[in-house]
């Protein structure tokens, strides 16, 4: 197929030699053009997928030329298969491990009991942040912030407590062949991180750049010396922030390129994209494929509905169950199974080591936390569900969770619906609006908050899911919101795409 002026502007610019930062906005054939890049070229190449189902996937597309791998399949080369004995463990209670570091008694902050449960769960998890940094050492930033003690002085208290376990459990990790801490892959790649290590390429590809750990950021720069670095992604899909991910894109010295003509849906869905790229500040604008038949507006039987949090993907299920439709769960019900379990403890009159709830003692502590709290009204789905169902209702829904394959509708999370498309989409209802401000416009009504950046990326990857028809359903409310009306335009800037009319359904 011929390239697009966007692709052919990329592959000139990669065989010049320029290290290049490519925004690629949803279903804009990224890793075609990425393809282009490396049939253009006999050099040697390392593509570095996000998972490993990416890579065996481009693998098909690259050279071979160019090796596919995760990151973590070059750190367990050079550094992981030498703990194989320790990986794949049977799964350990965090709160058994905890008891093997030493601890067996809570801490009380500010009034606050924190149990032997969740400190140990607290431990685990500075661990994991720690191996997803850049730092070469543990400190007070590692250490999650909880609900309810997450001030600069109680958490740097907090920290105090938990950083000595946390050490000693890193250098538990040390040990190739046994330890009491559970060994993951993410341990090997820290590892691996630490020691410098050198990617034999004469260029790298990293994909998905947007979502980058700082640890594999480090990485992919340090070989800046020797190989060309390129960089692709999408500034306005970086969603993962909350677990440590960095948009490594925006501060990368390279050329900027863009792919903006997206081949996954027509101009009426690409509209409704740029509305929340425009919000989200985000450096490109799509535009539509004529050729695809897209709409928004209602849909009675989606293929898959996308939700904000696991609680409205509860919420989703219990309604379709009820409907007696067969339903599946995007990423598995495990997110599912361990809130509905975290509900029962409470409700039982036992304590929680979920990191969400672990600071509630009683259900009822719950319930007023979510009415009350501001910054708890996110967990008010899961106050009414439970109310209304039952703990032990929900958890016999996941196990009525069939495979997609067999699902007359799949229920996910915006999160886990990254990288995906479906035909038909419905937005779910936990998409709510920011709240008001306590100002009000000249007819006495309240005047709608700003919307936080990270927010609109998160709508914007759920609306650039769908194919055909999408139904904004929890993200309607933007049509009346004052940001909603700048978006929505395609940016006059773009460059015009030579493809021919019909490529698209083939991409």
């Amino acid at each position: 197929m011929k390239p697009t002026a966007e692709q052919a502007a990329a592959a000139e610019a990669f065989e010049a030699g320029d290290h290049l930062v490519i925004q690629a906005g949803a279903g804009t054939g990224k890793t075609t053009t990425l393809a282009l890049l490396a049939h253009a070229t006999r050099r040697r190449g390392r593509y570095l997928a996000f998972n490993r189902a990416i890579a065996q996937a481009a693998a098909q597309a690259f050279p071979r030329t160019v090796i596919c791998k995760t990151a973590h399949s070059l750190a367990f080369a050079a550094i992981g298969h030498r703990y194989a004995a320790r990986l794949n463990a049977p799964r350990i209670p965090s709160w058994r491990t905890g008891v093997e570091l030493g601890i067996n008694r809570s801490i009380t902050l500010d009034g606050r009991d924190l149990s032997p449960r969740a400190l140990s769960a607290l431990v685990l998890r500075t661990v994991e942040r720690f191996c997803h940094s850049a730092d070469p050492v543990l400190g007070a930033r590692h250490v999650p912030r909880l609900r309810g003690i997450d001030t600069g002085e109680l958490h740097a208290e907090l920290a105090d407590l938990v950083l000595p376990y946390a050490g000693k459990a890193w250098a538990d990790l040390q040990h190739p062949d046994q330890g009491v801490v559970r060994f993951e892959h993410d341990h090997y790649l820290k590892m691996w991180a630490l020691s410098q290590p050198r990617i034999g390429a004469d260029f790298l590809l990293l994909d998905e750049a947007q979502d980058t750990n700082p640890v594999l950021e480090e990485v992919f720069l340090n070989q800046r010396g020797h190989a060309q670095l390129v960089m692709v992604g999408d500034s306005a899909q970086a969603i993962y922030g909350w677990r440590g991910a960095k948009d490594v894109m925006t501060g990368f010295d390279g050329t900027p390129l863009t792919l903006s003509r997206s081949f996954r849906f027509g101009p009426a869905l690409a509209q409704e994209a740029n509305r929340w790229l425009a919000i989200a500040g985000a450096p490109i604008r799509l535009t539509g494929t004529d050729t695809i038949p897209s709409e928004i507006g209602e849909v009675q039987e989606p293929e898959a509905v996308l939700c904000r949090t696991n609680v409205g993907a509860m919420v989703e299920i219990m309604k379709h169950l009820d409907d007696g439709c067969a339903v599946a769960l995007a990423g598995g019900g495990q997110a599912l199974r361990a809130l509905a379990h975290a509900a029962r403890d409470l409700q039982a009159g036992r304590r929680t080591s979920h990191p969400e709830l672990v600071l509630f003692t009683t259900w009822g502590d719950l319930i007023d936390y979510a009415e009350h709290d501001p910054a708890g009204r996110d967990l008010q789905p899961l106050v009414d569900l439970v109310g209304e169902h039952g703990a032990d209702t929900i958890l016999h829904a996941a196990d009525c969770l069939v495979d997609e394959r067999y699902a007359g509708v799949t229920v996910s999370t915006a999160h886990k619906a990254k990288g995906r498309q479906w035909a038909t989409v419905r937005i779910a209802g936990d998409f709510t609006p920011p709240p008001d401000l306590e100002e009000s416009d000249e007819n006495g009504e309240p005047l709608p908050g700003p919307i936080d950046d990270a927010e609109a990326r998160l709508a914007y990857v759920a609306v650039t899911r769908a194919r055909y028809a999408l139904d904004l359903g929890g993200l309607s409310w933007i049509h009346h919101h004052p940001a909603g009306q700048a978006g929505g335009a395609p940016a006059a800037s773009q460059a015009p795409s030579t493809e021919q009319p019909g490529q698209a359904r083939q991409r």
